[in-house]
């Protein structure tokens, strides 16, 4: 492919496609004009595929001894926190998928991390079921919760992860409940106004170029949409023994207005509307697509998924140490440019957790109108 500038951006030859020309658009369009043979290198450095990892020792904060716990954070503060659910996904597919993509995707980014002397820590996911839209509602296998459980839970498990020292808190999500998130991490900073890095990322989204279709042998032929053609590569990819596509259905869902109004799941299209920003124009899950499928995971193979799932992980990665550079381990932003409080009143509550003079987030004094009592 021609590298192609035009204004601050980096065309291709697919007029949909186009990267900023910024460090994070570089790697992307690096990604995009890899070859296979390529693809497959840096999926082999995140040794990805590999089984997950949630029940095997030292690989997350839960199933790691303390005192390594403590080694790791010193060298590497950051905490990425996947975010999944319990989702009908068609009969071929499990109702964890969700959780185990993002766990997985996380799982090899640790392995990467591990190998440069800097492991980034994983913590459990917080949310076993998680919310959801209203069109999932009734669907059986799918397990939902309300936001406000959401949104407590979350933050909460931010307000443990920072008073233990993990000070950079990266949300890494997998379903349709971003919104949630979103105002989980706002809500927490209102109401304790702690200094740190905080964000949430829809990994999908973060590298939506690569769930385009386009004319490429590699290439996915279909739409992200739900437990279709892009979801289930990804679980052949990352967990094919929880897959069985000897059962696969496909379906269609059931708009009422043209096309044109309401992106699908990754906006890819640049639609006025993201698919959560409306109800009552398409017909519910259960109306239109028991099936709990919509789009077509017959189309479905591990190879079309490498590609995104490389990209993501450089990405991560990236992120990852685009955050460590600006703020190393043990350093936050400045506190009086990111919160209401002074440098003197937290410098306690900064300092190594039960080190002399430490106190505890939990001893924070609370200030603004939006604490709770």
């Amino acid at each position: 492919m021609d590298q192609k500038i035009c204004k601050g951006w980096l065309l291709t030859d697919h007029p949909a496609i186009i990267f900023e020309d910024n460090e994070v658009g570089r790697l992307k369009k690096q990604i995009w004009e890899a070859s296979e043979e390529e693809i497959d290198a840096i999926l082999k450095e995140y040794e990805i595929p590999s089984e997950p990892e949630l029940g095997k020792p030292g690989t997350y904060i839960q199933n790691t001894p303390r005192v390594k716990v403590i080694e790791k954070r010193k060298k590497n503060d950051i905490v990425f926190v996947p975010i999944g659910c319990t989702e009908n996904h068609g009969l071929h597919a499990n109702s964890g998928l969700d959780t185990f993509m993002v766990t997985q995707i996380l799982e090899g980014v640790r392995r990467y991390t591990a190998k440069q002397g800097r492991e980034v820590s994983l913590a459990f996911p917080p949310l076993n079921y998680g919310g959801h839209p209203y069109h999932h509602l009734g669907m059986p296998g799918t397990v939902i919760m309300p936001k406000e459980v959401v949104e407590e839970t979350v933050i909460y498990t931010m307000l443990g992860l920072w008073n233990d020292g993990f000070r950079k808190i990266i949300l890494v999500n997998n379903h349709g409940h971003l919104w949630m998130l979103e105002s989980a991490i706002q809500e927490f900073m209102k109401r304790f106004q702690l200094p740190g890095v905080f964000q949430v990322i829809d990994w999908h989204r973060a590298v939506r170029e690569f769930f385009f279709p386009v004319d490429r042998e590699d290439s996915l032929q279909t739409d992200f949409i739900h437990a279709d053609e892009s979801e289930t590569s990804v679980a052949l990819l990352l967990f094919p023994g929880m897959i069985d596509m000897s059962v696969v259905q496909d379906a269609q869902g059931e708009s009422f207005l043209p096309p044109g109004h309401f992106d699908t799941s990754v906006d890819p299209y640049r639609r006025p509307h993201r698919w959560s920003e409306g109800e009552g124009h398409a017909a519910i899950e259960r109306a239109a697509t028991p099936q709990g499928v919509v789009g077509k995971p017959s189309l479905a193979s591990a190879r079309k998924a490498k590609r995104p799932i490389a990209a993501i992980l450089k990405y991560l990665t990236l992120l990852h140490d685009h955050i460590l550079e600006a703020f190393p381990p043990g350093t936050v932003p400045p506190v009086e440019k990111v919160t209401l409080r002074t440098e003197e009143e937290m410098r306690p509550f900064l300092k190594e957790p039960l080190s002399e003079g430490w106190k505890s987030a939990y001893e924070l004094p609370l200030i603004g109108p939006f604490y709770k009592l």
